[in-house]
Order: C-alpha cells, then structure tokens, then sequence
C-alpha cells in the first residue's frame, strides 16, 4: 500500500538558535522517514504582540504567513521549554494569534519535550491547545533530556535516541495516528 506523504510544521517555544528545543526539532527533522517532511518555524519571534484590533482585514502580513503554514501542515511537533514555570511569552503570544482562526482546530499535534522537567509547562500547553481543539497525540509523546547538558552530551544523548529507534518512533507513532485519523 503507498501512503500518502506527511509535512509536519515544527514549532519551537524557545526562540534562541542553539535552545534544546530547536536541537530536538531538528535531529527529527534529520531522521524524519520517507514520505515525512518536517519544516521548522521560524516565524514566532517575528510575529507583532498579539492585538485582536488586527485580526480579520487587518491582519498583519507575518501572521498570515504563519497560519497558512499551519493550515498546509498535516500535523504540528511543539517543543517547549519551562520559563518562570510558564509557556514562553512569545510562544504563547504565536498561540494567541491563531486562537480565532480556523487553521488548527482538530489539527494533529505531538510533544518533542527536551528536558526530563518542565511538566508544568507540558500541562498549561495541553490545557491551552485542547482549548484550542487542537488533537494532542499522546501515543507520539517524547521527552529527551537534553537540557542543563553540553553540547557534546546532547549529541550524544540524540545519537543514543536515534540509535535505539526512540526519535524515529515517535515521528512513526505521530505519522500512523494521522493517517488511521485521515
């Protein structure tokens, strides 16, 4: 049987180039299987403070970009870290601008979490993305923890993943739960 192909739309909550987060989006995207296509956002940090007075005609340019992003993906990857036990400001400034859209309700999602913390950051983002109606898929859920380590010891602790089938199970999990979805 051949299977459709899958592009998912990575969106990392830190917006620094070398966080753990991006590091972790990026080591799927480098592993990601046939037919599975993963583009990392690089949109967030450039996205104006949330404002509803700019929604609908008003709608700055930037925003549509990033919401159409989304709307073309056929699911989401989200890492995340923990700041002040909290969802990072200008992620949850990205949230707040698709909140009253149409592009991501029922919207599969996954969480690549890269630290072995940060639970309340993973619990206030499934409260606000199920408000949102996005579909969390649990079963694709991972967490590496790279945080608080080196460089060379993050390299290391994605090898071991990648070795060991953890990454590419995940992204497997994520792509079947879309495709028995579809």
């Amino acid at each position: 049987m051949i299977q459709c192909p899958l592009s998912f739309y990575a969106l990392c909550g830190s917006q620094r180039q070398a966080s753990t987060s991006r590091r972790l989006l990026e080591a799927l995207r480098l592993i990601s299987p046939d037919g599975v296509s993963i583009e990392i956002c690089d949109l967030i940090g450039n996205l104006p403070i949330f404002n509803p007075d700019q929604e609908g005609d008003r709608t700055p340019p930037v925003v549509e970009t990033f919401a159409a992003k989304i709307r073309d993906a056929d699911g989401l990857i989200v890492s995340c870290p923990e700041y002040a036990h909290g969802i990072p400001g200008g992620f949850k400034n990205a949230l707040d601008w698709l909140v009253s859209r149409d592009e991501v309700p029922f919207k599969p999602l996954m969480f690549a979490h890269a630290s072995h913390r940060g639970d309340l950051v993973l619990e206030q983002l499934t409260e606000v993305l199920k408000t949102m109606s996005l579909r969390i898929v649990p079963e694709a859920f991972l967490r590496v923890p790279l945080a608080g380590k080196s460089d060379e010891a993050q390299a290391a602790v994605l090898a071991e993943m990648q070795e060991n089938g953890t990454l590419r199970g995940s992204l497997d999990r994520f792509a079947q739960a879309i495709r028995e979805f579809t």
